[in-house]
């Protein structure tokens, strides 16, 4: 068995396998703990130093055989014990993630975090760990939360990490402008991105009538890598063309090689894919608006007294024709240059002869996280201005206006912005753009306007079935989910009182009574 063992320590030792390094770190890690050993111990038992042990257990290392045999005959355990690749039950359910592409996928790195960290983690309390990756796997599949869902949240927590401020990927865009002396403003021509494309970067670009090949009708573009051939939707506005070509210089300049082939999406191959069309799109907005013209202009708007929806809209025109490229580009502006980062931005959609509203794109720049996306069908607030906006828009038109909302199950007040209109690329489907800022001392001094006669102050909720407020003309379910919580709570406070009686004598069996 000795023999056995050691042959297959040559070959682990021969294939430099990561996954063996993390297993053999795992188990040693455990025998150890169950001696409740610190990692001194260890070291005076077997001779082998403490930072050499430590990369063992962080599987930085894998000892020769002689090694394993000291620590085996130390630990009262067998070669085999150690060598096997076999995770007992409270180390079982990582052997899937570890020889997965978890570690490959996830973007530890991008929160500071590398793979030996979070095996540290695992092999501390891995009962409690297994314990709670089971309930997010529990969780995931009762809300129908898959992999795209998953992957766009931790794109969110990287964006909401940086405050959606990206200060290289802006320089690359003012630095590609000047390389190729082209202004940053609203008459930037697509004719003038198509020939960069073509010239520098060698793309083919034709329009493609895609209804005659059915659903792709809804379909922006797409990108053909291998004949460098990129197809644009005929039924693309101005601005969207303008758009997607900024993005595809985007893919170049920024050197971004995994990448999704379809605006919109229709799959993603990995998060690479996500983070990678993110920072493109990114490049895209900053090489379409101006920061330094967003923010001059932006500030002169916040100084206005009155609140007034043309003022916003000829903003926006200043830029572009696009309301949902200026709403994303001002995340960027207001949180880098006004000290602005408690805001959110919302994309709500709703879709023709439907009452269901949904939200599509989401941005938290705080931690009060209200309103958010849930994926429980539960009706959002009919009184948010953007789903107000929905229901009043009329064919063809553009519609802006803004509130107060404040959250009165929350306590926190939001000053928010919307603009709606006619999603071209749907059946008529019209969409909601919005903009909430969060009112404190600081936003207060900053928007001269917040305190306009013509701006009203509305309470409002975050879905039906959460929300508190009795007298609402336009709910649309039962406030289920409150409801359940106050029963909960009113259980927990008769608990109590029935404690104290008895802690002070006054409580009495019911047949005494």
């Amino acid at each position: 068995m000795r023999i056995i063992a050691i042959n297959f320590y040559i070959w682990v030792m021969n294939s430099e396998s990561d996954f063996i390094k993390t297993v053999f770190g795992l188990k040693l890690k455990q025998q150890r703990q169950k001696k409740n050993w610190s990692l001194q111990d260890l070291a005076v038992k077997t001779g082998l130093s403490k930072s050499y042990l430590n990369e063992i257990e962080n599987g930085k290392k894998y000892p020769k055989h002689d090694k394993i045999i000291q620590l085996s005959e130390a630990l009262n355990c067998t070669f085999d014990d150690l060598v096997s690749t076999k995770l007992d039950k409270s180390l079982a359910p990582f052997n899937e993630i570890l020889q997965s592409d978890f570690f490959k996928e996830i973007p530890l790195g991008l929160f500071g975090i590398n793979k030996n960290n979070l095996i540290s983690i695992i092999s501390d309390a891995p009962k409690k760990v297994t314990a709670f990756i089971n309930a997010l796997i529990e969780i995931s599949q009762n809300y129908n939360l898959g992999k795209e869902r998953f992957y766009f949240a931790v794109l969110r927590s990287f964006q909401e990490l940086y405050d959606n401020y990206f200060p290289e990927i802006e320089e690359k865009a003012v630095l590609f402008a000047e390389e190729n002396q082209i202004e940053i403003n609203k008459n930037l021509k697509a004719e003038v991105l198509e020939q960069i494309l073509t010239e520098r970067f060698r793309y083919t670009i034709q329009s493609e009538d895609f209804e005659k090949y059915g659903t792709l009708e809804h379909l922006r573009s797409l990108f053909i890598p291998e004949k460098k051939l990129l197809l644009l939707n005929k039924k693309l506005e101005k601005d969207q063309k303008t758009f997607i070509l900024a993005k595809e210089i985007g893919f170049n300049v920024l050197e971004l090689k995994n990448r999704p082939n379809t605006y919109s999406w229709l799959d993603f191959g990995s998060f690479e894919e996500i983070l990678n069309n993110f920072y493109a799109s990114y490049f895209a907005g900053a090489l379409l608006i101006s920061k330094d013209q967003a923010l001059e202009k932006a500030s002169e708007f916040f100084q206005q007294n009155n609140w007034e929806p043309e003022s916003f809209e000829n903003l926006i025109e200043n830029f572009t024709n696009s309301p949902e490229t200026f709403y994303y580009r001002l995340t960027n502006v207001l949180s880098s240059e006004l000290g602005i980062k408690d805001l959110f931005y919302l994309c709500l959609v709703k879709k023709k002869d439907s009452d269901k509203i949904q939200i599509l794109k989401e941005l938290h720049l705080n931690h009060q996280q209200a309103p958010h996306a849930n994926a429980t069908n539960e009706h959002y607030c009919r009184r948010w201005i953007a789903v107000k906006n929905l229901a009043h828009l009329k064919e063809n038109e553009t519609l802006t206006d803004a509130q107060i909302s404040h959250y009165k199950d929350q306590g926190v007040s939001y000053l928010v912005i919307s603009t709606s209109q006619k999603n071209p690329f749907s059946d008529g489907s019209n969409r909601s753009y919005c903009l909430g800022i969060l009112l404190n001392s600081q936003t207060i001094k900053k928007i001269n306007f917040v305190k306009s006669p013509t701006l009203k102050t509305i309470n409002v909720g975050v879905t039906c079935e959460t929300c508190s407020i009795a007298d609402c003309e336009v709910r649309q379910a039962p406030p289920i989910r409150l409801e359940k919580e106050h029963f909960n709570l009113d259980m927990k406070n008769s608990i109590e009182r029935i404690r104290k009686d008895i802690e002070t004598g006054s409580w009495k069996p019911a047949d005494e009574g």
